[in-house]
């Protein structure tokens, strides 16, 4: 087992605390340059850091979590997409559209239009299996867990949330 350095631990932890507060905090405004000052880093260094921990930029990390969000907002049916639009932070329904369309592939009212209707007495997915099959990936160096082929991956994420079968008794 390997040992990190003093230094790096601390920078993990560091980092680990920006992205708690992206988690907590993705629909307030949030920039990198304010993220890197609360941890006492430079912008540059905390999305180069970030990057290297976590597979993407700050930024990108707090849009994939909005863009979340907005997808089990949609799936839900009772918002409108500018209700939900201002409801996960974005404060432009042109940038959200966007930035939805490009992690989804779908712009968001096509998305809540397709999103699966629960039929009478079906079990729900747990949340952890939605969240895994429906998190939005970036297009071109998008990354997929390695437990799920490419090939699968492309053809269900950012669709809907697998069919859950209840067990039977």
């Amino acid at each position: 087992m390997s040992t990190l350095d003093p230094e790096r631990l601390r920078t993990l932890t560091l980092l680990r605390r920006v992205r708690d507060r992206i988690d907590r905090e993705y629909a307030r405004p949030l920039d990198v340059e304010a993220l890197a000052r609360d941890v006492h880093m430079s912008a540059g260094h905390l999305s180069r850091e970030f990057k290297k921990a976590y597979g993407e930029p700050p930024y990108s990390y707090l849009m994939t979590r909005r863009i979340e969000r907005a997808m089990a907002l949609l799936r839900r049916g009772d918002l409108s997409v500018t209700d939900i639009c201002f409801e996960v932070g974005f404060s432009s329904l042109g940038t959200f559209s966007t930035r939805f369309t490009e992690l989804v592939g779908v712009p968001p009212s096509a998305y809540r239009d397709d999103a699966p209707v629960p039929e009478d007495g079906a079990a729900e997915p747990p949340s952890c299996v939605t969240k895994k099959v429906t998190r939005p990936v970036r297009r071109g160096g998008a990354q997929t867990s390695p437990d799920v082929p490419a090939a699968r991956a492309a053809s269900v994420r950012n669709r809907e949330a697998p069919r859950f079968e209840a067990p039977l008794a």
